[in-house]
């Protein structure tokens, strides 16, 4: 296939261009900062000569938006907001004007959208949307209306010919430098791998090589669009997943934190807390329904993976 990813230099990017050029596809990657030959420049808002590149691709795989991975400023809301808006907008415009539109457009999206709960996991059918919902920040609706606001981008384009599906994505563990992965994994090293808050919070996840299947999955399976879920079956509570984790890196102790500490430690981190302390209780429910099979589908087997990738590459690099 023929390929075009806006916004794929992120560590997201890296793992699906990584996992789809071994596949035998041809990718392009617009980005802000073109890099390397495969790479064209866009500025997420406008038109250009970009576009050409997706008229004529089979598929656009958007993963545009700023980090989510700072302090939720009115003004890192909104940069937020309008990056992954515009930029799912101007795909769409994209995609509009082309000859021979792409037969498939995968758009970024989050598992955030569903609500705070501590009770029955969230599907496509029978998930709550968050927003206002009992024992959550009343800021964390923020995050919500985002994550709203950027599905009704991509519902909104006018790209009959083209078949959209909105993934909403749980945390992608890899081995890239700066993933969820690595920072957890250098907060256990550091002893500092214990729960947070009592780590009753479920946490929604999935593993590097299962991202990467289910993206390809997606692009095949014409029987799914609209809002799919892209995460392990199996979600667990902070404090299991963490001490799965301490295990997996060889770490017997980690240093349980309050609301406080996790809120102090964010503010030197320059993050928030939401991406802590929510509980997301998601299931991919439509992926395994359409026979989608994980390779991980239980945190033991994708954190031992991933740690034993982090020693070897520890390992080569101390030779």
């Amino acid at each position: 296939m023929k390929i075009v990813i806006p916004g794929g230099t992120g560590n997201l990017g890296a793992v699906l261009e990584r996992g789809l050029l071994a596949a035998g596809h041809r990718i392009t990657v617009l980005t802000r900062n073109p890099m390397r030959p495969n790479h064209l420049h866009w500025d997420g808002r406008t038109l250009g000569p970009w576009a050409d590149a997706i008229d004529g691709a089979d598929a656009v795989i958007n993963l545009a938006g700023r980090s989510v991975s700072c302090r939720y400023t009115r003004e890192h809301l909104d940069e937020m907001a309008a990056s992954r808006v515009d930029s799912t907008r101007i795909v769409g415009q994209a995609i509009a004007a082309a000859a021979r539109p792409p037969a498939v457009w995968l758009q970024a999206g989050t598992a955030t959208i569903y609500a705070h709960t501590q009770g029955r996991p969230n599907d496509e059918a029978t998930g709550v949307i968050g927003g206002g919902e009992p024992g959550a920040p009343a800021y964390w609706a923020e995050s919500i209306a985002i994550a709203r606001a950027w599905e009704a981008a991509l519902d909104e384009a006018p790209t009959p010919a083209t078949r959209k599906v909105s993934m909403r994505t749980a945390m992608v563990m890899s081995q890239e430098r700066g993933s969820a992965f690595d920072v957890l994994s250098r907060m256990v090293r550091c002893g500092l791998g214990g729960p947070v808050a009592g780590g009753r919070q479920f946490v929604s996840w999935i593993h590097e090589a299962d991202f990467v299947r289910a993206v390809a999955f997606l692009l095949e399976c014409r029987d799914l669009d609209g809002a799919v879920n892209v995460c392990a079956p199996h979600p667990l509570r902070h404090r299991d997943f963490m001490r799965i984790l301490r295990r997996a890196r060889g770490v017997r102790f980690g240093l349980p934190a309050t609301r406080w500490m996790a809120e102090a430690g964010a503010l030197l981190l320059r993050t928030d807390t939401e991406l802590l302390l929510k509980s997301r209780r998601v299931v991919p429910a439509r992926l395994e329904a359409a026979g989608f099979q994980f390779e991980f589908p239980a945190w033991e087997a994708a954190a031992g993976d991933l740690a034993g990738v982090v020693r070897e590459t520890e390992r080569t690099l101390a030779a």
